[in-house]
């Protein structure tokens, strides 16, 4: 199984008729048994922590919190940094790759898509990805969309509702469908 995820890295796909396809489905397959557990009952912070590292395929820090119920398909291309917090009722489609820098909040109900397929109807059973990056201290509104190929820039506030669709700069305020910018981020002194 390590060899798809490094393939997949690399931005290798893993179509239908590859010979190690199978063993992909079964990843899956795997992940969603995962998925079905964290998002039943009661977990403690620990015991959400040591799902996530099976789902994610990755040890986590102390400092990594998440409200389940949490969404993926397949989760071992999510990597995620220290004093991360993801709220409740995420989903992440993470077959291109998504980064949480170090510091990132995300909102309820927020999604980060890497995947999305062709327009052209006898092509869209194809998968087609592209990487999301949330760089450190980056904030993620509630039910904000990040799509793919999006770098969500260091200390970056996306706005709850937002849908970004390229790239956002640092330490601004994006909002709107599709997101624009608002503004810098302010400086306050507490």
């Amino acid at each position: 199984m390590n060899d798809i995820i490094e393939r997949m890295r690399r931005g290798e796909r893993i179509p239908e008729t590859d010979p190690d396809f199978s063993l992909l489905c079964a990843e899956i397959k795997s992940t969603r048994r995962l998925v079905g557990e964290l998002n039943t009952g009661y977990h403690s912070p620990e015991e959400v922590r040591t799902l996530l590292e099976c789902i994610w395929g990755q040890p986590l820090d102390a400092s990594v919190r998440m409200f389940p119920p949490f969404y993926t398909a397949f989760g071992k291309m999510t990597r995620v940094g220290k004093e991360v917090f993801i709220n409740f009722g995420c989903t992440f489609l993470d077959q291109g790759g998504i980064t949480l820098e170090d510091g990132v909040f995300v909102g309820p109900g927020a999604k980060i898509l890497t995947e999305h397929h062709p327009e052209e109807p006898s092509l869209r059973h194809t998968l087609l990805v592209k990487p999301v990056i949330v760089r450190r201290n980056a904030w993620i509104g509630a039910g904000a969309m990040i799509l793919p190929g999006v770098t969500v820039g260091e200390n970056s506030i996306v706005a709850a509702g937002a849908v970004v669709t390229k790239d956002v700069p640092d330490n601004t305020v994006v909002a709107g469908v599709p997101a624009k910018i608002s503004r810098r981020i302010k400086s306050t002194n507490l």
